[in-house]
C-alpha cells in the first residue's frame, strides 16, 4: 500500500465534521463498552492463571505428604514388633546379657531402629515433660507434680513431625505439692 492510498481511505477533516455527532457519540461509548469487555476478560484470564498456579502447588504439596507418608502403615505395623523386642531386652538377666545371640539379636533390633528412624520416625519425649494431649494419651494419675508425665506405659512415635501413636502415660494430679504446702 502507498502513501497515497492510505490517505485516500482516510476520512478528511471534512468528512469527520460532516458526521452526525450521535453516530461519535455512539462510536465512543461502543469504544469504551469493548474496552471494559476487553479489561473483564483480562481479569478473568488472569484470575483463571492464578487459580491454575495455586492448583498446581496445593497439587505438589499433596503429592509430597504422600510420599512422606507412604509407608506410615507399614511402620505403624512394625511398632509393636519392636515393643516386644525393647520389652524382651529388658527382661534378660545380667548373666545373659552376653550370651552371643542376645547380642545378635541385639544388633537386629538396632538395624530394625535405624532403618525406621531413616523413614523419619522418632520417639516422643514423655517422662518428666509436660502433658500435652496432642502426643500424650493420659491413663492414670498418681500423686506427682501437677500436669507433668510420671510414668510412660508405652511409647509414642511420631514420623516426619506426626504422631503415629501418642505415648501411654500416667500424670501427676499435684497431690505432692499440696502436702509440701
Amino acid at each position: 500500500m502507498t502513501q497515497g492510498e492510505r490517505e485516500e481511505k482516510l476520512p478528511t477533516q471534512a468528512e469527520l465534521e460532516a458526521s452526525k455527532p450521535e453516530d461519535v457519540e455512539s462510536l465512543k461509548k461502543a469504544l469504551e463498552e469493548e474496552k471494559a469487555k476487553a479489561e473483564r476478560y483480562l481479569a478473568n484470564w488472569q484470575r483463571a492463571q492464578a487459580d491454575y498456579i495455586n492448583y498446581k502447588r496445593y497439587r505438589e504439596q499433596e503429592n509430597e505428604e504422600m510420599r512422606r507418608l507412604a509407608n506410615a502403615d507399614l511402620v505403624i505395623s512394625l511398632l509393636p514388633a519392636l515393643d516386644d523386642l525393647e520389652r524382651a531386652f529388658a527382661a534378660i538377666p545380667p548373666e545373659l546379657a552376653e550370651l552371643p545371640w542376645v547380642k545378635g539379636i541385639s544388633l537386629v533390633e538396632r538395624k530394625l531402629w535405624q532403618a525406621l528412624q531413616a523413614q523419619g520416625l522418632s520417639p516422643i519425649e514423655a517422662e518428666g515433660k509436660p502433658f500435652d494431649p496432642r502426643e500424650h494419651e493420659g491413663v492414670a494419675q498418681t500423686k506427682g507434680k501437677e500436669g507433668i508425665v510420671i510414668q510412660e506405659i508405652q511409647k509414642g512415635y511420631k514420623l516426619n513431625d506426626r504422631v503415629l501413636r501418642p505415648a501411654k502415660v500416667i500424670v501427676g494430679n499435684g497431690e505432692d505439692e499440696a502436702k509440701e504446702e
